[in-house]
């Protein structure tokens, strides 16, 4: 008989493992940089004031707490996807473009992965070379046999390795899954120009490979919603078929096989922030106060950048830190190993995951000096 002693051990998400070390850390100088969420110069988490007035216009206008279709809210569906592509009245009428909701980007990325395993037969991906940590494993724990990481970033240039891309996807077999990063890269904050977009549509075009968009921070990489989408928007211009998980907006090429997958993984799906969402994007007054907020939260992004930067070269600390200003987004990747990630968190109480990723708005006008004549004196050291 099977034991479950005999199930062997599973290394835990690294994102989760680092912070919970930094929770259990009792120091007063620990500086939390794991999570991609907004931080306020505080260090508290920052609640859009939009969100709160669309939130209290939802609970007053809710009169039923039903079950919800398992595909989500036909509204939330449609505002998000014109969101993402701008005027598809047409598209969304016809059926060639439609959405459904999912728990959260993840949930999103597992359901597209699911229905191009199950329903189109694909059994190789490629996903970039760093990507988020949860990338390769939803792809590989939803039937997809080769998964390829393709070259993105260059670890001496700290910039895109696009000869590499090139060289990867094009040796990609026909109609492979290739998951691209819409805007601000995770983790490198780097993201393609236009022109170099357009290779890449090329390429996948003359490959017959299959485009899954991960757009996770749309508006937080240039700060104008419609600018962050342009890749998006080229591609369907193009007439590529494909998918995207949005955080709060799915859009697919097929419709019937998504509710049975939905329904074989989840019962019913979350009520309260789809609807608050809809009710934001579809009232044009908080329409234009949440993309007003962008400017204030893209602003202290780079303006923290910019502190960062000139803080690690006050330091005189080893390298050059350019890039830190030439990425985009909510993060930064600092090119350190393993070893001195760990020296980091052991020695100076700073959390970080192992790829040497962290969150920009982590950083704040108390705790930038500190964090950098950390990061200088691990560098020293040569860890």
């Amino acid at each position: 008989m099977v034991q479950f002693n005999d199930v062997p051990v599973v290394r835990q998400n690294g994102y989760i493992e680092v912070y919970t070390a930094f929770r259990n850390d009792i120091s007063p100088v620990k500086v939390d940089l794991v999570y991609g969420t907004f931080r306020m110069e505080d260090g508290g988490l920052y609640l859009l004031p939009v969100v709160k007035k669309a939130e209290n216009m939802v609970v007053n206008d809710t009169s039923s707490h039903d079950y919800l279709s398992p595909i989500g809210i036909e509204g939330f569906k449609k505002s998000t996807s014109k969101l993402l592509l701008g005027d598809i009245e047409k598209q969304w009428k016809d059926g060639t473009i439609f959405g459904v909701q999912s728990i959260g980007g993840a949930g999103a990325l597992k359901i597209g992965a699911e229905f191009l395993s199950r329903h189109m037969n694909c059994k190789t991906a490629y996903y970039p070379d760093p990507s988020y940590e949860i990338h390769g494993t939803v792809f590989s724990f939803s039937g997809f046999q080769n998964m390829i990481q393709y070259r993105y970033l260059s670890r001496e240039t700290k910039s895109i390795d696009f000869e590499g891309l090139c060289e990867d996807i094009s040796n990609a077999p026909f109609h492979s899954v290739v998951l691209l990063h819409a805007c601000g890269h995770n983790p490198t904050g780097l993201d393609l120009t236009k022109e170099q977009w357009r290779t890449i549509a090329e390429i996948m075009k003359e490959r017959k490979l299959i485009p899954f968009f991960d757009m996770a921070y749309q508006g937080m990489a240039s700060g104008d919603i419609e600018e962050d989408t342009w890749a998006i928007r080229y591609f369907y211009s193009e007439g590529f078929e494909f998918l995207c998980a949005q955080s709060f907006s799915k859009m697919f090429t097929m419709y019937s096989p998504f509710e049975r997958i939905i329904s074989s993984s989840y019962s019913n799906l979350p009520n309260h922030g789809a609807r608050t969402v809809f009710k934001i994007l579809s009232n044009p007054e908080l329409y234009d106060e949440w993309l007003s907020s962008f400017k204030s939260m893209v602003y202290r992004i780079i303006e923290i950048r910019k502190a960062f930067r000139k803080a690690l070269e006050e330091e005189s600390a080893p390298g050059k830190w350019n890039h830190i200003t030439d990425q985009k987004g909510m993060f930064i990747l600092l090119g350190l190993a393993d070893s001195q990630v760990e020296y980091l968190r052991h020695f100076h109480h700073i959390y970080i995951v192992d790829c040497g990723r962290i969150n920009v708005t982590g950083l704040n006008t108390k705790n930038i000096s500190y964090v950098a004549k950390a990061i200088n004196d691990t560098l020293r050291k040569n860890i």
